[in-house]
C-alpha cells in the first residue's frame, strides 16, 4: 500500500512539474511575441509605452472584475495594497517598453535577466523561501546559457544597429526588470496566500487607472500624432492580447512553482525569438544560441 502511494505521489510529481516546464514555455513565447510589436512600433517611431499596456488592463478588469461580481466573495487582502502593487508594474511595464526606442530586442530579452537575482534574494528576504544547492546550480547553469547568448549576440546583425542610445535603454530595462521583481515576488504572496481572481481583477482596475492618468499626461499628444493603420493597429492589438495571457497564466506558474521559476522559464524567451527570425523570417544566426538554449533548458530542468 504505501508503495502504491509513493508510486502515485512520484507520478503526481512529475506531472506537476511538467505542467509547470510547458506553461512555463507558453508564457516565455507571449513574452517574445509582446517583444516583437513592441519592436515593431519603435520602429515606426511610435513612443508610447503606457498606451501598449493600458488595454491590458482593461482586459484584466473587464474579465476577472467580472468574475469577482459574479462570485460575490468579500476581498480577502487591503485594497491599496492592490494600488502600490498596480503602480509598480505599470512602471515596470513603461520602462521596459520605453527601453524598445533607444536599444535592440536582444539587449532587452537578455538584460531583463537582472530580475532572477532580485528574485532569489526578495524571496529569501520577504517569503522566507530556502534554496537546495541544486536550485542554485539550475539558477547558475540557466545563467551560464545567457553568458552564451551575449558571447554570440556580439556578432549578430541585430547587435550592429544596436539603437540610438542603447546605455540609455540598458539602465531602462535594468530599472523595470528590478521593478518586475518585486511585482513577481508580491503576486506570488497573494496568490499563495490570498485569491488569484481577486489579484488579476485589482490589478486590472488599479493598473488601468493609473495608466490612464499617466497617458493624459504624458502620451495624449504622441497618441494624436499616429497615422493608424494596419501595420501599427496590429502590433497594438497584439500586444495587449499577449500580455493578458501573460497576466492570466503568471499566477497560476507562481502558485505551482515561485516567482524563480518563473524568471528562469522566461530567460529562453530571447531563443525562442531567434527561432522566430530563423523560420518565420529566414534570418541566419549564430550556432551558439541553440547552445544557449539547451543549457537554459537543462538549467530550468535541474531548478524545477
Amino acid at each position: 500500500m504505501k508503495e502504491s502511494c509513493g508510486g502515485n505521489l512520484n507520478k503526481l510529481w512529475n506531472k506537476k512539474t511538467l505542467l509547470a516546464l510547458g506553461l512555463g514555455q507558453c508564457l516565455s513565447l507571449l513574452i517574445t511575441s509582446t517583444g516583437f510589436s513592441s519592436s515593431a512600433l519603435a520602429k515606426r517611431g511610435i513612443n508610447a509605452p503606457t498606451s501598449q499596456s493600458f488595454f491590458n488592463y482593461v482586459l484584466l478588469a473587464l474579465v476577472y472584475g467580472s468574475i469577482m461580481l459574479y462570485r460575490r466573495q468579500p476581498v480577502k487582502a487591503k485594497w491599496y495594497y492592490y494600488i502600490l502593487l498596480g503602480l509598480v508594474d505599470v512602471e515596470a511595464n513603461f520602462l521596459v517598453v520605453k527601453a524598445y526606442q533607444y536599444t535592440t530586442i536582444t539587449s532587452v530579452m537578455l538584460l531583463g535577466c537582472w530580475t532572477i537575482p532580485c528574485v532569489l534574494f526578495l524571496t529569501w528576504l520577504v517569503l522566507k523561501t530556502k534554496y537546495r544547492y541544486t536550485k542554485l546550480i539550475g539558477v547558475v547553469i540557466c545563467i551560464a546559457g545567457l553568458v552564451i547568448v551575449v558571447f554570440s549576440d556580439v556578432h549578430s546583425a541585430d547587435r550592429k544597429s544596436s539603437g540610438n542610445n542603447p546605455l540609455k535603454g540598458d539602465m531602462l530595462v535594468i530599472a523595470g526588470a528590478t521593478l518586475y521583481a518585486v511585482t513577481n515576488v508580491t503576486e506570488e504572496y497573494f496568490v499563495k496566500n490570498g485569491d488569484r481572481v481577486e489579484l488579476m481583477a485589482f490589478l486590472g482596475i488599479f493598473g488601468s487607472i493609473i495608466s490612464g492618468i499617466q497617458i493624459s499626461i504624458f502620451e495624449r499628444n504622441e497618441l494624436k500624432s499616429i497615422q493608424w493603420s494596419s501595420g501599427t493597429t496590429f502590433p497594438f492589438v497584439g500586444f495587449s492580447l499577449a500580455m493578458f495571457l501573460f497576466y492570466s497564466g503568471v499566477p497560476i506558474l507562481l502558485k505551482m512553482s515561485g516567482s524563480a521559476m518563473l524568471n528562469l522559464s522566461l530567460l529562453t524567451s530571447d531563443m525562442w525569438s531567434v527561432f522566430i527570425r530563423v523560420f518565420a523570417y529566414h534570418q541566419k544566426v549564430d550556432w551558439m544560441y541553440f547552445v544557449a538554449f539547451a543549457t537554459v533548458a537543462v538549467g530550468i530542468i535541474i531548478y524545477s
